[in-house]
């Protein structure tokens, strides 16, 4: 459960607390209030009975009692006097077992056949006890009234705020799910993507369209860096690959070791602004479009065999390892640069001598949301530190330890775009010895 469904059940939660708890303190109070007004009726009626003239004259009493019992205001007390021993002398009731004095509340095991009542004990002078007494059903009856009314009442609101929480838990996630796809189909590169505005939704709306100018603002900054970048390196490799051509001329005339190392960095400059460019179309995501079902296996293995005489000659050992087959929606095109450069890199970067894995195993149960394939690439090399791997990933970033080798940068920069691109994840870690870069991406749905 999210934290939006949690904050929905807390409040759900406390809200059936404070209706149980205000239904207990309403029925307690109404209870105790019933209670208060049928003591102050057997006080009254005690008291109206016991007059002064007639306390302590039992036979006085007895006949005033005889007396209210046949009126009809009076006919569901009960009256009985008693001695100062406790031994009755008479009244329209008896009682078996003995009555505190004060107000009580009792069984019908005092008073046989009747149900629960309330009873008052008093003194009537000359050590006489009176004890008057009134059947309570209609007070236990109060409970099953109450608890209709309770929860026909209380219900109603119960239902209306259940249903309310939840239609508003559900409109918000809603939002909120509309909010994380855009974000995440802008995270994957298309920043065409916005948020659905409904008229009329008030608050929503107008957040909604607030994001959606923000989107259409970043959109436009991400794109004018996009083209000020690719315009750059398209208008400078023009004149360099002009300047390029009349250098071979010049080296393929006269040749000298300073014009072929001018040529070589001629070549390495257009390299990087070709990679520039390619990394601009990859982040376009313009080729998304033309995504087609390619095995991951598959583009492995045919890299391992082109690059197999290259490892060779530099003195490395290329290897496969676990190839397991699945299919991604992807640009086979791109994916072969993507295990091209990573392959490449390894071999760069790897002293002679070194083994490099190039292996295909899967992460995850199933299709679609999960499962990834994960093409990797492992070296026993001399690695890379972990606090700088960050750079390694990073446009131009070169290691101290790798500038003597030819290269400008922008290897890893793209397959990390590549990844992007397709959904998944480039990450670099330790082979132990030696670095593992694994490219990961989602299996097709």
């Amino acid at each position: 459960m999210g934290s939006l469904g949690r904050l929905t059940a807390l409040f759900l939660g406390a809200f059936g607390a404070a209706t149980a708890l205000t239904g207990y303190a309403s029925y307690s109070a109404s209870r105790h209030t019933i209670e208060t007004l049928v003591d102050r009726r057997l006080d009254e009626v005690s008291r109206a009975l016991l007059d002064e003239s007639l306390r302590g004259n039992a036979g006085a009493i007895l006949a005033r009692i005889s007396a209210l019992s046949t009126q009809r205001e009076t006919g569901d007390l009960g009256f009985e006097l008693v001695d100062a021993r406790g031994k009755r002398l008479g009244g329209n009731v008896t009682v078996s077992g003995p009555v505190p004095r004060g107000f009580s509340t009792l069984a019908d095991s005092v008073l046989p056949g009747t149900a629960t009542f309330r009873m008052q004990r008093r003194d009537a002078g000359g050590g006489l006890q009176l004890v008057t007494l009134v059947e309570t059903e209609p007070v236990e009856g109060f409970a099953a009234v109450w608890l209709r009314s309770y929860a026909l009442g209380f219900g109603l609101i119960v239902v209306i705020v259940v249903a309310g929480a939840v239609s508003f838990s559900t409109i918000v996630r809603r939002r909120i799910g509309e909010l994380r796809r855009t974000a995440e189909a802008i995270i994957d590169g298309d920043l065409t993507q916005r948020v659905p505005v409904e008229p009329g939704s008030g608050a929503f709306a107008g957040q909604a369209a607030t994001f959606n100018r923000m989107l259409d603002r970043i959109a436009a900054l991400v794109e004018s860096l996009r083209h000020v970048g690719g315009d750059v390196a398209h208008d400078l490799r023009t004149p360099l690959a002009r300047l390029r051509s009349r250098l071979a001329l010049i080296v393929a005339e006269t040749p000298t070791p300073e014009l072929e190392a001018t040529l070589e960095q001629c070549d390495e400059l257009l390299a990087m602004f070709s990679a520039i460019l390619r990394i601009s179309e990859v982040e376009g995501g313009e080729r998304r479009t033309a995504f087609q079902p390619v095995m991951l296996a598959a583009v492995a293995s045919d890299v391992t065999e082109t690059l197999a005489a290259t490892a060779a000659d530099s003195g490395h050992v290329l290897t496969i390892g676990p190839l397991e087959g699945g299919v991604i929606e992807g640009d086979r095109q791109l994916l072969t640069q993507a295990a091209l450069n990573l392959v490449g890199n390894a071999l760069t970067h790897s002293p002679p001598g070194s083994r490099v894995t190039v292996s295909v195993t899967r992460a995850g149960t199933g299709a679609g949301t999960g499962a990834q394939l994960l093409l990797s690439v492992a070296d026993d090399g001399p690695g890379i530190p972990a606090e700088e791997r960050a750079t390694a990933l990073r446009r131009f970033g070169r290691l101290d330890a790798s500038r003597h080798n030819p290269g400008h940068g922008l290897g890893l920069p793209l397959v990390e775009a590549v990844a992007r691109m397709h959904g998944g994840t480039l990450s670099l870690d330790d082979a132990r010895p030696g670095l593992r870069a694994t490219f990961a991406v989602p299996v097709a749905g």
